[in-house]
């Protein structure tokens, strides 16, 4: 089991990771998973604010999950990760890493010194000096990054690496199954969701909106004033029915569809941004994912405001299960573990 790779997905509530083996080969195979509540406060938008109590929250799901392997890929992909266009001289991609904090400090919220930086290039030009790049800067807050780093370490797991949550959701659902043209994969985890555009498995365009399926539970909590677990339930029951047939039903519907609408409206204004600012790359469809994609009428709703068909995306297509896995349990909630599991891939990237 030495060489298993275990995915974490870090939420606000929860804590969920999937353990795969043979992440290298054409079809790996999901041999465990599992899911933890987080005690309140303990982590906010995927950031761990108490190393302490998430790595006893760790402890805890490797006991539940039974996992073999301690070595881990963390995922970041909240308010405290930067995705921008940037084009730099063409050079070896370790001189442009060497030479990004000389080069964007102005595009960056914190001094250089306290962000980690990547640069994830697409495309090649000719600039007025000569060859260009063209790409992606990736930055972090290094705090964000650290704090999820040492939550890992306090647990007695060793990381591998920290990937951005939106790659980790491309390379899962576009580049394993090969999807060509010009495709957006929209991930809707609790509180953010990812919109990756995506040419021929490259990324073109990242955005994350600090908005999820959570702030759908936590209006409908506050318009019945119930507690979230009754909230969600309600949600996932009516989702965007039209049909009413109680004032608790009127209540849930209005505030389901308030808040639904705010996040439509962002993805619509989101994808319709890259269609006018690459006008040579048309967009064939939406690929929806994430926990909060399986809302009922979501993707139909989603479908209407871009006029773009919208299909829900299938983590375990191009992956084997183990026949010890509840594959009908694993089965029943494949979106919840989309990250997760296209972060334990990521260590073969």
């Amino acid at each position: 089991m030495g060489k298993n790779i275990v995915g974490i997905d870090i939420g606000s509530r929860s804590v969920r990771a999937v353990e795969v083996a043979d992440a290298d080969k054409a079809k790996p195979t999901v041999v465990r998973f599992a899911e933890v509540e987080l005690p309140e406060g303990a982590a906010s938008r995927g950031e761990v604010l108490e190393p302490q109590t998430v790595a006893g929250s760790l402890k805890q799901l490797w006991s539940v999950g039974g996992f073999k392997s301690k070595r881990v890929v963390l995922g970041m992909g909240n308010q405290r990760v930067l995705a921008r266009d940037l084009t730099v001289a063409k050079m070896s991609p370790q001189r442009i890493k060497e030479a990004l904090p000389f080069q964007v400090q102005d595009m960056l919220p914190v001094p250089v010194a306290d962000a980690l930086l990547d640069f994830y290039p697409y495309s090649e030009g000719a600039g007025d000096n000569g060859p260009v790049v063209n790409g992606l800067l990736i930055a972090a807050v290094k705090d964000a990054v650290l704090g999820n780093v040492r939550a890992s370490k306090l647990a007695g797991l060793t990381t591998l690496g920290v990937d951005l949550i939106p790659f980790a959701t491309v390379r899962l659902l576009v580049n394993r199954p090969r999807v060509v043209g010009t495709v957006a994969v929209v991930e809707i985890g609790h509180n953010t969701t990812s919109v990756v555009m995506v040419t021929d498995g490259v990324p073109q365009f990242v955005r994350i909106i600090p908005s999820g399926g959570d702030d759908i539970t936590q209006a409908v909590a506050a318009a019945l004033e119930t507690g979230p677990a009754a909230a969600e339930q309600l949600k996932h029951a009516r989702g965007l029915s039209t049909v009413v047939t109680t004032p608790q039903e009127q209540a849930a519907s209005s505030a389901i569809f308030e808040s639904t609408n705010d996040l439509l409206g962002s993805l619509r204004n989101t994808v319709q941004y890259f269609v006018n600012t690459r006008p040579a790359n048309p967009v064939a469809g939406i690929l929806l994912a994430g926990g909060g994609s399986a809302m009922p009428g979501f993707s139909d709703a989603l479908s209407e405001v871009t006029r773009l068909p919208v299909a829900l995306g299938d983590p375990l297509a191009t992956v084997a299960v183990a026949k010890t896995v509840d594959e009908a349990a694993l089965r029943a909630r494949p979106s919840d573990l989309t990250v997760a599991l296209g972060l334990a891939l990521g260590s073969a990237a």
